[in-house]
């Protein structure tokens, strides 16, 4: 079956939300790999979360923690494989950019090891000023 970006909807309603693919995927990706089925309910419950359909079927999904002021951290963005490569993650990530009460944001943050080209398109650029950045990490594998 053939699919455009224009067969899918981008839907922040976290009733549609498919926790079981959501997941999945999560637990094998080299970010969130290990992390516990209430670990991703719980990041769920806690953020802006977004999916892409088409039909009941989900394509992708990525959640958005935020203060709708200062900053805002997109994370967890993925598309199923079987629908990468039609313009899904741009879709996405429009829609993410463009939501009602976000467009004001000051300053957007993500990280990633292999979609700078994507995140480029909307103006995203590695850090002007790294040195002010700091992280504190524990060995909690959620």
């Amino acid at each position: 079956m053939s699919f455009s970006a224009d067969d899918f909807i981008v839907s922040s309603d976290k009733s549609k939300l498919n926790v079981d693919v959501v997941y999945e995927f999560l637990t094998n990706s080299y970010w969130a790999a290990g992390r516990s089925r209430e670990a991703v309910e719980k990041t769920i419950n806690s953020s802006i979360c977004f999916g892409i359909y088409n039909g009941n079927d989900q394509a992708g999904y990525a959640r958005v923690l935020t203060d709708y002021i200062t900053i805002a951290y997109i994370a967890d963005v993925f598309v199923l494989e079987k629908f990468r490569g039609i313009g899904l993650g741009k879709k996405l990530i429009g829609s993410i950019l463009s939501y009602p009460g976000l467009e004001g944001v000051k300053k957007w943050m993500l990280a990633t090891n292999d979609a700078h080209g994507l995140y480029s398109q909307f103006g995203f650029k590695s850090l002007s000023r790294p040195e002010k950045y700091m992280e504190l990490l524990h060995s909690n594998p959620a």
